[in-house]
């Protein structure tokens, strides 16, 4: 899948301004590519535009303030990028709403959940409806990125709205990438980021979090052996620890443990246990 970053291709990436997507849009510009960059940060979209314009030539990067929620909006874009560029190569479902520090929890207000679920499920979904049926009409390989996080896999306690949501990208994404698979003629594939603990936005970096950079350079790498789940480690968290953590979590439905068993007191220390344990 030489494809995710190729010379006069056209990616498409959401939540193009900072982060992760800043950094997507920086490997399209480094490989020549037309880059379209989505965000609702207008000040932040602008300064990334002009960076990656220095780099690839500004007539190669389109900044467009545009909601992923907004399924019109999405649609509209993907018309006119295909009608200037192409349909894209790269589609990066980036984009997401993270809300700390609220009411939290089950009764978080129900906007809370609306909004995340506006942006982190349907802004995806959004995505592969406006773009997708360009790709295949392209005939040419493609491939669509969705970003994930590790709390939609295990789960933990203090954020379920979002927790849910991300629940939800990954399993939407194994529907997608399952479509893909067996569409007749069909060049395009599916992917699921699963960041480790990045350094993002604006946050000061912390030793033990990955760069950006460090996350696109794993997820292409990952691509090119045709990875689906693309489970990113970080300097405090190896692989193998989260691969642990995941299996936990399956098994409290085949051992009939309590919901989330990991951080049920009566299972703390079993837990700690099967840690320190290698998987067979």
């Amino acid at each position: 899948m030489s494809e995710s970053f190729a010379a006069g291709r056209v990616a498409v990436i959401t939540g193009g301004a900072s982060g992760i997507g800043r950094a997507a849009g920086r490997r399209a510009a480094q490989a020549g590519m037309k880059i379209v960059l989505v965000d609702v940060n207008a000040a932040k979209l602008a300064a990334t535009a002009t960076e990656l314009g220095g780099v690839v030539g500004t007539g190669n990067v389109r900044a467009e303030v545009v909601d992923v929620a907004d399924p019109a909006a999405m649609v509209a874009l993907a018309q006119s990028v295909e009608a200037g560029w192409g349909a894209p190569t790269l589609l990066m479902n980036n984009a997401a709403f993270f809300v700390a520090g609220g009411a939290g929890g089950i009764l978080d207000p129900i906007e809370n959940w609306e909004r995340t679920f506006a942006i982190n499920v349907l802004g995806p979904v959004n995505g592969v409806q406006a773009f997708l049926p360009g790709m295949l009409r392209a005939e040419r390989p493609g491939v669509i990125v969705n970003t994930g996080s590790k709390q939609g896999l295990t789960n933990p306690p203090g954020n379920p709205a979002y927790n849910t949501s991300k629940a939800a990208v990954n399993a939407y994404t194994q529907n997608l990438a399952r479509d893909l698979r067996e569409r007749e003629g069909s060049q395009v594939s599916a992917h699921l980021l699963i960041p480790g603990w990045t350094t993002t936005g604006e946050a000061e970096h912390r030793p033990g979090a990955w760069l950006p950079e460090q996350v696109v350079g794993y997820m292409e790498a990952a691509i090119a052996r045709d990875e689906f789940f693309i489970l990113c480690p970080d300097e405090e968290t190896p692989n193998s620890v989260d691969h642990k953590r995941i299996f936990w979590n399956a098994m409290d439905i085949i051992d009939k443990r309590p919901a989330l068993s990991r951080w049920h007191p009566a299972w703390k220390e079993r837990f700690a246990e099967f840690m320190k344990r290698d998987l067979k």
